[in-house]
């Protein structure tokens, strides 16, 4: 189990040390630790470390499926909300890029999310 474990965080190291070597990535991308609540997410790039159970949701803006997860950098950690159809798509371990999403702060901490209009993409499994 120790060596699963290990060889997780060698990905994830390894992943994150080529999102910081990767020069064209570094000036088009937010990074965690630039990132403010209740503003735009236009392309950030995290690596899913945990995605909970997805849950039922109603609002006057959204009844369905949603699931918190967290990603992050090298930068840090931040908490991700999957809505519907994105909870069967995205795993544990996936580089993801969300585009045109929003930031905002819950609890304390900072969450990040496609919203209504932005888009998830998975760039590596």
């Amino acid at each position: 189990m120790a060596e699963t474990g290990g060889k997780a965080n060698r990905t994830t190291d390894s992943i994150l040390n080529h999102m910081k070597s990767d020069e064209k990535n570094q000036h088009e991308r937010q990074k965690v630790e630039e990132l403010l609540p209740n503003r735009r997410v236009n392309n950030i790039e995290l690596v899913v470390l945990r995605i909970y159970p997805r849950r039922l949701i109603s609002t006057k803006n959204y009844t369905g499926p949603v699931a918190a997860a967290c990603g992050r950098d090298e930068t840090g950690i931040v908490g991700l909300v999957l809505w519907d159809s994105q909870i069967e798509q995205i795993r544990v371990g996936d580089i993801i890029r969300i585009e045109g999403g929003w930031c905002r702060q819950r609890d304390g901490e900072l969450v990040v999310s496609t919203g209504k209009s932005g888009k998830i993409q998975i760039l590596d499994r």
